[in-house]
């Protein structure tokens, strides 16, 4: 996310989601489920497994990005006059990247196609020569992994990115040949190539589900492409980043910096309404406290009083002093007397970007002489 005040850029967001991690969950839950009911334990009986889903129904996982986004959405219409959102309707047409060739009856319909297959590589392999080398921040080719001179097709599996110098060495050589020597650095390009880019998947089945959730705030909800915002950045030169295309979006002129640093705010949850705590196995092996205990929840900031340090505690039940810890250092034990509270806990944990070296002459002066608070 970027806040945008005109054409100058006062703030910007990048939001850490946790959707692997709530489908990781689900699925243990399902499995701890499964083996209760196999094992004639006492447990409630399956749900009807003939429960039609509600039209427009999505995965927890993916409904946790819309929500994710409204929240902060509502945070900024709380605090700044927001006049209008815009909002990146990005498509993307998994089988067709898969075969840009495919025609006729082989064609399933799916989502229309919004990324080309060079960027779609760009993404999939970090924007990084694949190759020994590893380089960032050059200009990169589009490379087989198994040449088409000996049989390999230009299906995007079959596809990788590689700086000249690399693509040059390899020639037309099988990436088996050529990295014969360095089987760990072969078997994470082979296993790289064949896995999809899930973030695709993602976007397809939310992005509407977000663009009406945007228009309930009221507000004008302004839709743009992938290629518009990308065309934008490389215009004005700047650094690719998730905040900065998100000043990027839509019509925009040349954008002024105030600042360079991005908040990082990564999705924690707000914990779990599980009782007990359970093994491997699905057994209880503790009780969890009830929250909060003594008017702190895990994960709230606090202010050390007699230190002046500032870190997350996790309160105990039985004891008046909590864990507190300051990041990079090990967790201690402090009363909780002695403990201030900065920050109720929210959900998220929060840190900043590196400084993004954004190279526009008309933003010099004001990025040298700007500061970040």
């Amino acid at each position: 996310m970027a806040l945008l005040d005109g054409n100058k850029v006062i703030w910007m967001l990048e939001i850490q989601h946790r959707g692997s991690l709530i489908s990781e969950k689900l699925q243990k839950r399902s499995h701890r489920r499964r083996a209760r009911r196999t094992k004639n334990l006492r447990y409630r009986k399956p749900g009807n497994p003939n429960k039609k889903k509600p039209t427009g129904w999505l995965a927890p996982s993916l409904i946790h990005r819309v929500e994710t986004t409204m929240t902060w959405v509502k945070r900024l219409i709380k605090f700044c006059p927001v006049e209008s959102i815009s909002m990146e309707l990005v498509r993307f047409n998994t089988q067709l990247i898969q075969n840009p060739e495919i025609s006729g009856t082989e064609y399933q319909q799916g989502e229309l196609a919004g990324y080309e297959l060079r960027e779609y590589l760009l993404e999939k392999w970090g924007r990084q020569c694949a190759s020994t080398s590893g380089k960032t921040n050059t200009p990169l080719e589009i490379e087989h992994i198994h040449p088409i001179s000996k049989g390999g097709s230009d299906r995007v599996s079959n596809l990788t990115v590689a700086c000249s110098k690399c693509n040059q060495i390899k020639s037309n050589q099988d990436v088996k040949e050529f990295l014969s020597g360095k089987p760990e650095l072969l078997k994470r390009i082979l296993t790289q190539a064949r896995s999809p880019l899930k973030d695709a998947a993602a976007v397809n089945s939310c992005r509407w589900k977000l663009f009406n959730t945007l228009k309930t705030t009221g507000l004008t909800v302004i839709t743009s492409s992938g290629g518009q915002t990308k065309f934008n950045r490389r215009k004005q030169k700047l650094p690719k980043a998730h905040c900065i295309d998100a000043a990027c979006i839509g019509e925009v002129n040349q954008l002024k910096f105030q600042t360079t640093q991005a908040l990082v705010a990564i999705c924690k949850g707000q914990g779990g309404r599980q009782k007990a705590a359970v093994n491997k196995y699905g057994y209880p092996i503790r009780y969890n406290p009830l929250k909060p205990i003594k008017g702190w929840n895990s994960g709230d900031l606090a202010l050390n009083i007699e230190t002046g340090e500032v870190g997350r505690v996790n309160p105990r039940s039985k004891s008046n002093s909590f864990n507190f810890t300051v990041p990079g250092q090990k967790a201690k034990s402090v009363h909780v007397s002695k403990l201030k509270v900065v920050h109720q806990k929210d959900g998220y944990t929060y840190t900043f970007c590196p400084q993004l070296s954004i190279n526009v002459e008309e933003n010099a002066d004001l990025l040298l002489n700007s500061k970040h608070k």
